[in-house]
Formats: C-alpha cells, structure tokens, sequence
C-alpha cells in the first residue's frame, strides 16, 4: 500500500499528462500553461525561474492566491467483463500559493515561494477498482527559498532549495484482503536556472529541478480474511525525478509576447516499488502487498505555448496550449493512476487596479486521450483483459492578488 502512496504522490508532482501535477502556481502561469519560463512578470518569478528576478524593477513583489482543482470521474470500461466497468468519484481540491520577491541588494536578489506543486484525490467504489484504488489522497507543499546573481545586463544565474513535506491516505478493500495507510514524508532538494537576453526583446532561458528521493515512512494495517494481519510501520524510497525547462519568448512593440517551451522529466529512473515493513508480514499476503512491483517508466515531454498582450496600461490578455505525455507504459498501469497523453488549453487576465496593486484570473482545461489497453497487455488483473480508461482530466480555476512596493 505505501508503494501507492509514493506513486501518486510522485506522479501528482511531475507528470503534466496524468492531470495530477500542478505546475500553475500563479495567476500567469494557469493562463500561460506554465509556458512560463523565459519571460516572466512578477513574484512568481522566484519559483519559475529565479535567475529573472536580476531583470525586475528594483522594488519589492508579492502575490498569493487559490486554484480549485476540478477533477472529472475517470471511466473504465472492460472489453472482458462487464463487471469490472466503473467510475472514479469526482473531486474538488484547493490549491494555496504565495511568491515574493525582495528589492537587489547590488547585484544579488532573492525570493521565496510557498506552494502545492501536486496532490490528488481518487477515489472508486466499484468493487473491481476499489480493490486496488479505493481511496488515494495526497498533499504536496513545497518551501522554495531562491536567489539570482546578475553576470551582466545580458546575462543571470539562479538557484535554490527544495524543501519538500508530503502525507497520504490509502485504501483498498478486496473483500478477503485489505490495506489502510498513512504515511508522510520531509525532503529536500534543489533547482537551477539562467536567463540570456541577446536583444531586449528575446529572452533564454534554462531550469532545472533536482531529483528528490522520498523516503515514505508510516504505519500500515493490513487485512487477510476479516482480521488485522497486520498493524505496524512500513517505508519505500522512490526517486521524484528531475526536471528540464527550455524556454525562449520574443516580444513584438513592448504588448505581444510569445513563449515556446520545452520540459522534460526525467521518469526513466523510476524502475520499481520495492517497500518494506518493520516485521515480517502473514506469508498470503506478500504477493500482494511485499512483493516489488516493476514500474518502468519512461522520460516524458511537455511542449508548451503562451501568448500575452497588454491591452493598455492596466489590461493583459493571456492564453496557453500544451501537450503533455504520459510516462507510463500501459503494461504497469492501474486505478489509483490510470495515466494517458492530454491537451492543455487556458486563458486568463491580468489587471493593474493603481500603482502598486494588481489582480487576476485564469482557467486551464485539461483534456486526456481515450486510452485503450489490449487484452494481455497490462500486469493489473481488472486490466488485463483488455478496456478503455476515457474522461477524466482537470480544469483549474486561479484567482490571485499582487502588490508592488
């Protein structure tokens, strides 16, 4: 069972396909489709590229504001059994955010952003998924402290930590065996970053995340036959990969710029869930919940878009596409994250109230693929009869406040 809970926690913090990660954190961000890397615009721009903040005005930035995350029902439906058919319940979660920039202290600067870079909540009552699936509930916040150092006026370095708490909840209840979990987990790491201007009006830039090892530890109750098999701690250490942004945006007339972006995770390092417990667990209950699970991933990509244009001195208009893929394969599918390749479309706005004070909104839509298992191909029993995962997705709703001082 805590294998699950890594999986989605790890899945929900990186993966842009799977509809779990949330790399919108700011009100630019949602509605440029976090094509959001080399031309930045406010506080924000200590957690998508620190190494921008040498660019800013020489004051002090601040922004907060909420995402609800809206998450559709997922649909199965069995080529083998029509019994295996059913949907995942519909979830809602809130998203905090905050970011600040402080004024350069020379040619240094710093910042810090507070945010929620994954998390997810699934849930199925058909008794084919809740076998595996019957709840995953995870919360991601992340502590960014950053800082930038200012080469020359062409020319930035950034960084910074990761500091990282997680906790989860998961169920499953296949009638003779069960699992109830909850586990939590501290972790740092860190990130990278530069940004080139060659001209005023073209901006380069590079992020990079660190990879972060979670070490889950928590307690584990498990079931065989109606009575607790099984009532202690258990932890698993899976890699939460590293990330790669390359972005580049050209600006027309100080209104209309474009940004192009290209982010890849580097997923090829997750090979299996192997956990473990502090004694032995009943011997009918290895295969199921002690045996290691081969994952396999593979590295995926993101290619994304965005488009803002300043109306007028107080209005901006933004607009993002992305594609996303799925890291994987459908052999090591399952309920609990039933992944499948999506496009991503937003708009939002930005308004500049007076001087100092600014707001907005924006909405992102995520549409997955129809994914469609052949029979024989999945290592899931329900699944590997064949069957079609459809629907699902997210829309995310950003709202958010900035001041300037």
């Amino acid at each position: 069972m805590k294998k699950s809970i890594v999986l989605s926690m790890a899945a929900s913090a990186m993966v842009m396909a799977s509809g779990y990660k949330i790399p919108e954190q700011s009100i630019n961000s949602t509605a440029l489709n976090a094509a959001y890397t080399a031309y930045t615009m406010g506080a924000d721009t200590a957690y998508f590229n620190p190494a921008a903040m040498s660019f800013m005005d020489d004051k002090s930035y601040i922004e907060a504001g909420l995402t609800l995350a809206h998450l559709p029902s997922i649909e199965f439906t069995s080529d083998a059994n029509p019994a295996y058919d059913g949907e995942s319940k519909i979830e809602n979660i809130p998203i905090p955010f905050g970011h600040f920039v402080a004024k350069p202290n020379g040619d240094w600067r710093w910042g810090v952003s507070l945010t929620a870079p994954g998390g997810l909540s699934k849930r199925w009552d058909a008794p084919a998924q809740k076998a595996s699936a019957q709840e995953f509930t995870l919360r991601i916040v992340e502590l960014s402290p950053s800082f930038s150092y200012k080469v020359n006026n062409q020319f930035s370095l950034g960084g910074g930590a990761r500091l990282i708490y997680s906790d989860g909840i998961v169920k499953s209840d296949a009638g003779t065996i069960a699992r109830d979990m909850e586990g939590d987990t501290v972790a740092g790491g860190y990130n990278l970053a530069l940004l080139y201007k060659p001209t005023s009006d073209i901006n380069i830039a590079a992020t990079y995340r660190s990879k972060v090892n979670l070490n889950e530890k928590g307690n584990a109750k498990l079931y065989y036959n109606g009575t607790l098999a099984y009532d202690g701690g258990a932890s698993v250490e899976i890699p939460l990969p590293a990330a790669l942004v390359l972005g580049v945006s050209k600006t027309w007339n100080d209104r209309l710029t474009l940004e192009l972006d290209w982010e890849r995770a580097f997923w090829s390092a997750y090979k299996e869930l192997d956990f473990e417990y502090d004694s032995p667990i009943p011997a009918p209950l290895v295969p199921y919940f002690d045996d290691p699970v081969a994952k396999n991933w593979k590295d995926a990509d993101t290619y994304r878009v965005g488009l803002s244009y300043k109306m007028d001195d107080t209005l901006t208009m933004m607009a993002g596409y992305a594609r996303g893929e799925s890291p994987a394969p459908m052999k090591t599918i399952g309920f609990e994250l039933p992944e499948s390749d999506a496009n991503n479309y937003s708009v939002g706005f930005r308004y500049k109230q007076n001087e100092n004070l600014s707001w907005g909104a924006a909405i992102l839509y995520s549409d997955k693929d129809s994914l469609h298992i052949p029979a024989g191909t999945a290592d899931n029993q329900v699944i590997s009869g064949g069957g079609t995962f459809d629907k699902g997705g997210a829309i995310l709703a950003t709202i958010g406040v900035a001041y300037e001082f």
